[in-house]
């Protein structure tokens, strides 16, 4: 697994700064609070800009309906804090094959979200350096079992580490 997962933080490479906007909305600002705080990370397909809102809420007015958003918030893990991801493969109606060809692409563009997230919301990490340790857990959601899972993704420091960003 290791090696899939060296290979797919290979297309960070790819983050463009320049083509991330990141709004603070519902009394989040960019250093506090850590919970409750929720992202929403949406894209355009013909730009390739990337749309980063933090909130108390998720931002579900700029949610399409293909459901191709990546969800996070920072979670209490016993005594510490975790990151946790939701990604919807599927709504029931798709077929098999489109959910796998989902499962797919959110896999290999998760690393480009995850680089987004963090240099979005650098600020707040640059204030509590701690949160580059929290294990970052990925909730594939899909009606087909063999998309449905939980992963960890490591931490934030990982991507940034290995790729030398930031």
């Amino acid at each position: 697994m290791k090696k899939k997962l060296r290979k797919e933080r290979d297309y960070l490479s790819t983050f463009n700064p320049e083509k991330l906007s990141v709004t603070y909305t519902e009394g989040i600002t960019s250093s506090s609070p850590v919970i409750p705080r929720r992202y929403t990370l949406t894209h355009s397909d013909s730009t390739g800009e990337l749309f980063l809102n933090v909130g108390i809420n998720y931002a579900w007015g700029k949610i399409n309906a293909l459901r191709d958003e990546v969800l996070g918030e920072w979670k209490e893990c016993g005594n510490s804090l975790c990151f946790c991801i939701y990604l919807y493969i599927d709504q029931g109606d798709f077929t098999q094959a489109v959910s796998a060809k989902r499962y797919e692409i959110f896999r290999r563009e998760l690393p480009l979200a995850l680089t987004a997230i963090r240099y979005g919301d650098r600020i707040l990490f640059n204030t509590l350096p701690y949160l580059d340790q929290a294990p970052i857990i990925v909730n594939f959601m899909s009606s087909y079992p063999q998309f449905a899972r939980q992963e960890n993704w490591g931490t934030f420091q990982g991507f940034w580490t290995e790729n030398g960003s930031i």
